[in-house]
């Protein structure tokens, strides 16, 4: 993942995706990331995860498509740290897509993000 700063990369960051991140999320349990321009939204410091932003899935475009589908877009995606009391496990984690949708971080690396990136700051999310 890259953060940009007037076009220019200012951080970058090894992720994982959806167990599935291949392709844009169709519908709940996928396990697929979705990928176009969303808003990170909202910070959650209560999560099961260490702490959180949320990312503006689905929007009116991911509704209509699931709704044309008849299945449930999803939702609650985030940008994450590592599950509660498994942080340590980061350095092995990180190398495997293992979240539900969402885009993982080490909890540290969670902590300068949280920093860097405020509510409401658009985000490209492409394979």
């Amino acid at each position: 993942m890259y953060l940009l700063s007037g076009g220019k990369i200012v951080k970058e960051y090894r992720v994982a995706l959806g167990a599935n991140p291949q392709g844009h999320k169709q519908q709940e349990g996928d396990e697929r990331t979705p990928e176009g321009d969303y808003t990170l939204d909202y910070k959650k410091e209560d999560s099961a995860f260490y702490r959180a932003m949320h990312v503006s899935y689905p929007n009116a475009v991911d509704v209509a498509a699931a709704k044309k589908q008849g299945v449930s877009p999803g939702g609650f995606i985030m940008v994450h740290g590592q599950r509660n009391g498994l942080g340590w496990l980061a350095p092995l984690a990180q190398y495997f897509n293992w979240t539900n949708g969402c885009i993982a971080l080490t909890d540290a690396e969670m902590d300068e993000f949280m920093t860097l990136v405020r509510v409401g700051t658009p985000i490209r999310i492409e394979w």
